[in-house]
């Protein structure tokens, strides 16, 4: 019969708290980057002009369906050949997630901004407004209202996805727990609190996005998915 021991994890506490906030780190510069970049290729790809709207689709289809590790072996150990840049793991993982979330962020704004009814935006051009005045007071705040739980979700698989970057060893939550499992020869009860992490922080998240989703039904906003 196997014994669990969790007090080796428990004396290595600090390592997967610094692991978690190095996740959460990773994981909000990625968002960040990846809603505004996400923005503008969804414009982009919006527009009635070719040379614009091409290279956008191009950019999102290839991200959206390559793998992840893929992307992140080609920044952290290609790009450095082709650019002479150094990556650090931290700016290779940034990079890459920033990107491959801006693909998806960049589906979801267009399908938010293609849901608003046609008559709104003959309306404001009717008052005389452009078409960058109308997407920035008229369609944009209504559609992001309604791409919100589509965004928490994606927060959460961008999470799950980071786990990748152990690979190139940046010291992320599973990272640091290979780690304690190779210095205490404790692995079961080692990934058993990392799952248990895991779980705790994405439920959270999980239950945010149900509330906001449940505010928008009852506000009778629809949802882009």
């Amino acid at each position: 019969m196997y014994r669990w021991d969790f007090s080796p994890v428990v004396a290595n506490a600090d390592l997967l708290v610094a692991g978690l906030l190095n996740t959460l780190k990773i994981t909000g510069t990625a968002l960040v980057f990846g809603v505004a970049l996400g923005l503008v290729l969804a414009l982009l790809r919006l527009s009635q002009q070719r040379l614009a709207s091409w290279p956008a689709g191009f950019v999102i289809e290839v991200f959206r369906t390559t793998p992840p590790l893929v992307q992140l072996f080609w920044f952290f150990f290609a790009l450095p050949l082709i650019v002479g840049i150094e990556m650090t793991p931290f700016m290779a993982a940034a990079v890459t997630f920033s990107i491959q979330s801006a693909a998806f962020f960049a589906e979801v704004f267009r399908a938010g901004i293609v849901s608003i009814e046609r008559g709104q935006w003959e309306g404001a051009r009717a008052i005389g407004m452009t078409r960058s005045q109308t997407l920035q007071r008229i369609v944009l705040p209504q559609a992001v209202k309604r791409m919100i739980p589509a965004f928490m979700e994606r927060a959460i698989e961008l999470m799950k996805t980071t786990t990748l970057v152990a690979t190139i060893s940046y010291a992320d939550l599973l990272f640091a727990a290979n780690e304690i499992a190779q210095k205490t020869f404790r692995p079961l009860e080692t990934f058993t609190v990392v799952a248990l992490i895991y779980f705790v922080v994405i439920f959270a998240v999980s239950l945010i996005a149900r509330q906001i989703e449940r505010r928008l039904a009852v506000s009778g906003e629809s949802t882009v998915h």
